[in-house]
């Protein structure tokens, strides 16, 4: 078999038709590329492996008896992997033409590169923010709110400001995990991703661990993907979901700043929860339909995020 010059790892969860979407991208933008596939199912059963092995038969498929996380799935396809570089992708996302022989351009034009990660686009082709980010901080993450990132986007506490500005590559302090180039050497000395994360969190602890060895996170602005965002779990985007950030967040904390940054963090969540219940309680009681429906249901969630900032609820 010839070696690859990279492989494309994907995790799926109950996203079999975004999936499709995807690999056809793959297909219609990487035939310059010796390129290896591997699809990671993670306990969804959604007839993923059918519809690779009818459409796709090329790629190869690992079920998961289980959902054990998308960094211990991704890690499970790793274990597959024979390319120089690997791109983690999710399966909400569309390849534009030659992004990732762009991607792959830059890793090899700099030793330094650990991780690289594209220019992210919204459905309507808009910018996606979350293409470059700054690494958690208890204070980024208590003061993270639309309203604010909207007044400041180019605040140093985001980290967003280069994907706007940037129109070369330059370094930042972390990438999304929904589109990044490693170097096949680097995640596995790095032993792959964290299992402590369940979800959230494990691309930004990748990030952090890339930097720790001395190489670089790079923004490559001229490789665009396009990223539905939330394909996996947009009907769960819940309190669950607000819940499992904050978790997957305090993990991260206590991991690579140890567990007094963990309580800040914690102690600025429960601050921040207990504000926005203040700022959001006028709409409760003087709210009218629809308006206060809603306002009540983002009180509750962020009682919930108090609670478990205090210990209150796991």
């Amino acid at each position: 078999m010839m070696p690859a010059q990279l492989s494309i790892l994907i995790v799926n969860w109950r996203s079999k038709d975004f999936l499709r979407r995807c690999l056809v991208t793959v297909r219609e933008t990487c035939t310059d590329l010796v390129t290896q596939i591997v699809v990671v199912d993670g306990g969804s059963f959604d007839g993923c492996g059918e519809m690779l092995a009818a459409e796709f038969p090329a790629v190869e498929f690992v079920q998961s008896p289980e959902n054990v996380g998308f960094g211990r799935s991704n890690n499970l396809g790793f274990a597959q992997v024979i390319g120089e570089a690997v791109l983690l992708l999710n399966p909400d996302t569309e390849l534009k033409p030659r992004a990732v022989q762009r991607l792959l351009d830059e890793l090899n034009a700099r030793p330094d590169a650990g991780i690289l990660g594209p220019r992210l686009l919204n459905a309507d082709g808009t910018l996606q923010k979350s293409s470059v980010m700054a690494l958690p901080t208890p204070l980024n993450q208590a003061l993270r709110s639309e309203f604010l990132m909207h007044l400041l986007p180019n605040s140093r506490l985001w980290g967003a400001g280069e994907a706007f500005r940037a129109t070369e590559p330059v370094v930042v302090e972390a990438v999304s995990g929904a589109c990044m180039l490693v170097r096949s050497e680097v995640f596995r000395r790095l032993e792959g991703f964290r299992p402590d994360y369940f979800m959230y969190a494990e691309d930004m602890d990748l990030c952090f661990r890339v930097r720790r060895l001395g190489l670089a996170v790079y923004h490559v602005p001229q490789a665009e993907v396009l990223h539905h965002g939330g394909g996996s779990s947009r009907t769960q985007v819940s309190q669950f979901s607000l819940q499992m950030m904050r978790v997957a967040n305090d993990t991260y904390m206590r991991l690579n700043h140890g567990r007094a940054t963990a309580r800040n963090y914690r102690a600025l969540q429960a601050l921040s929860a207990l504000t926005r219940m203040l700022l959001v309680l006028p709409a409760c009681l003087l709210g009218r339909g629809a308006r206060r429906t809603q306002a009540w249901m983002t009180w509750n969630s962020w009682r919930l995020v108090l609670k478990w900032s205090c210990g209150l609820q796991r």
